[in-house]
């Protein structure tokens, strides 16, 4: 690189800690990774079967500076070096947010850098661009799905978001992780049931799948779309359970099709994600996909997206892994967007669970 390409980089850390990954890392102009650090807090969380919010916010205050400090030298820079600082503001837990959101402004105050507010969706839709910045094309439809959020979005551009569709009860992580633990699989639920589901037949159960009901009146010829993840969690614990709900549930060593269990209800959560997904792209007439999130990790979930979207002429967008969980990355990029943009915050930006 050139001593005049060089000094054209404006570079953005991003600070994300809003439920259980501590993460920061450093982007060059909006798309060049130059560090992504994760702590996850999984394992604390493990022996809880789920995100304890007090404990995330007691590790978050542990792992802020070791992690931002670590992706300042896993980059090669220093402070001096940045353009501004990106931290996600909202949604999250509030306690995970102020930690991340504390030490931004801590350092925007002490080296006079411009301090920009990330919203963690828009930032995981941002993700599914990064890598595929010269295909995406908007306007777009966006599933965001994870471990606390699974909806659909319209995105007229990066900075241009309207939420056309969401969950009624579960996320679709925390339905996998739910059905984890009726398998007796370790938490996260999202890698270990899609492990296990690797060696069962995804058509041994049918387990249902949520389909939205037309209000009265009807709807003028275009179909509802949503989604809902409780009731096939709990079809699951009531197969498991032999139809009777008032049985205990068995101990893994006894649930005979675990496997057949598990491939079935991942195949059942990625009919519906997709269906539902392709069904909004097309009723809006739009030919491109992005999905994000925790749950974009899930192969399955790639396939059968890339395929039934690409039959039906839609293109379909997926981060790398690293970039579909929690991560730095996507507030970093995202921010420098709107760093670009002169959208920047001032120190009595305040963080928001919603």
């Amino acid at each position: 690189m050139s001593a005049r390409d060089e000094e054209s980089r404006s570079l953005v850390l991003g600070i994300e800690s809003s439920c259980d990954e501590t993460a920061a890392a450093v982007v060059a102009n909006g798309r060049e990774v130059l560090s992504n650090v994760v702590f996850s807090q999984a394992d604390e969380h493990a022996k809880f079967g789920g995100v304890v919010p007090e404990v995330a916010g007691r590790i978050h205050l542990d792992s802020i500076e070791p992690a931002i400090q670590q992706a300042l030298d896993d980059a090669g820079v220093t402070l001096a070096d940045l353009s501004a600082i990106a931290v996600t503001a909202k949604p999250g837990l509030i306690g995970s947010l102020l930690v991340g959101l504390s030490a931004a402004k801590a350092i925007a105050w002490t080296r006079d850098l411009p301090l920009v507010a990330v919203d963690h969706i828009e930032a995981h839709v941002y993700a599914a661009t990064m890598e595929a910045q010269a295909d995406v094309r908007f306007p777009a439809i966006a599933l965001v799905v994870s471990g606390g959020h699974t909806a659909l979005y319209s995105v007229g551009s990066t900075f241009e978001m309207e939420r056309v569709a969401t969950t009624l009860d579960d996320a679709a992580g925390e339905a996998f992780d739910k059905v984890a633990w009726i398998l007796g699989l370790a938490y996260p639920g999202g890698p270990s049931v899609s492990k296990l589901a690797e060696s069962g037949q995804a058509a041994a159960i049918r387990f249902p799948r949520y389909s939205p009901k037309t209000p009265p009146g009807g709807s003028g010829g275009v179909r509802p779309i949503g989604f809902s993840f409780s009731g096939l969690k709990t079809s699951v614990l009531y197969h498991v359970r032999g139809g009777d709900a008032l049985q205990p549930t068995p101990p893994p060593e006894e649930i005979e099709d675990r496997a057949d269990i598990a491939a079935s209800f991942q195949e059942a959560v990625v009919d519906s994600l997709v269906t539902q997904t392709l069904r909004a792209a097309g009723q809006a007439g739009i030919d491109q996909v992005l999905v994000a999130g925790g749950v974009a990790c899930n192969q399955r979930l790639r396939e059968v997206m890339h395929k039934e979207a690409k039959e039906k002429g839609i293109r379909a967008f997926f981060p790398s892994p690293a970039y579909c969980t929690d991560n730095a990355v996507m507030i970093a990029g995202l921010g420098w967007q709107r760093f670009q943009a002169g959208r920047v915050a001032d120190l009595h930006l305040d963080a928001s669970p919603r």
